[in-house]
């Protein structure tokens, strides 16, 4: 993948946005529904997992004939992302939603510093500076509203669990994104996450049949066919540090769905660190873009 496409255009950009945007509704609905959470995640990938396979065939994505390692990797990206929502959804429901929230995108922070070690460099001052800015608007939005309380200990350690293991999904379906389509990528992750969910909410003696549907298609729909479907295709195209920093806009949108579904108010520091995270995601794009500018602008190799 060559540096051009890693850094990704304006449409990659906009659709990572509109994917963390979709991502972020999903604690909302979790709460909504009446099955145990991590029944809700079940329902989420097997409503979700029929219209996905249409849209693969549709645009004649190839769902067979891969290679073991592709295979492999496949089912690592699905299993993890089973444990991720069955721990995000787990913990979702012990803790409050503006902890799930930030707990639950801790993993961005490892996912920077992974995009720094592989790529054997000393981050540019403009990625530290986004990395900073990213970190303490996430912080500012956070801090009027999280509570630290052995309360919420379970709850909130699940949550920290859920974003290790979706950097774990993310990095396994950037690994695969190079050699396959979006929808057939996701797909796969979907059909070997299904099992673990059912499995885990059996386990867990909930309640997996709803006796209300709405929360648990809204789930499939705003986050596995729009959310996921969006952040499969963005993650081919950006760095490992640029998807970090981007999962750290979703307590932007946790702030927005509360101040409109709950009549939160939003508090200066609500502004200043959602202006901080925006800034961010500017900023560290930066050295990317002038370093393909100046590749653009070099001799052609002979």
């Amino acid at each position: 993948m060559t540096k051009a496409t890693e850094r990704g255009g304006g449409l990659a950009l906009l659709a990572l946005i509109m994917a963390n945007v979709a991502l972020a509704f999903g604690p909302l609905f979790v709460r909504m529904a009446d099955t145990g959470p991590v029944s809700a995640g079940f329902w989420r990938l097997t409503l979700a997992l029929p219209v996905l396979v249409l849209i693969a065939m549709q645009r004649r994505e190839p769902l067979s004939g891969y290679g073991r390692g592709i295979w492999w990797v496949l089912a690592l990206g699905g299993f993890a992302f089973a444990l991720d929502l069955a721990s995000w959804n787990f913990g979702i429901e012990r803790t409050k939603l503006a902890n799930s929230t930030l707990f639950g995108n801790m993993g961005s922070i490892i996912l920077v510093l992974y995009g720094f070690v592989i790529s054997r460099a000393w981050p540019h001052r403009a990625e530290v500076g986004a990395v900073v800015l990213a970190v303490v608007g996430a912080g500012l939005l956070m801090g009027s509203s999280y509570e630290l309380d052995v309360r919420n200990l379970v709850g909130d350690l699940f949550c920290l669990a859920a974003g290790v293991l979706y950097v774990v999904y993310l990095l396994s379906i950037r690994k695969v994104r190079s050699v396959l389509g979006s929808w057939s990528v996701l797909v796969w992750s979907t059909v070997f996450g299904i099992a673990p969910m059912l499995v885990i909410a059996l386990l867990l003696g909930e309640p997996v049949w709803p006796t209300d549907w709405t929360p648990v298609l809204l789930l499939a729909l705003v986050c596995q066919l729009f959310g996921q479907g969006l952040m499969v295709y963005a993650v081919g195209h950006f760095s490992p540090v640029v998807l970090g920093i981007a999962l750290l806009g979703q307590p932007v949108i946790a702030v927005i769905v509360g101040w409109v579904a709950f009549g939160e108010r939003l508090s200066l520091p609500d502004w200043i660190g959602m202006v901080a995270i925006g800034a961010a995601l500017v900023l560290v794009r930066l050295p990317e873009a002038r370093r393909a500018a100046r590749l653009a602008g070099s001799p052609a190799a002979p």
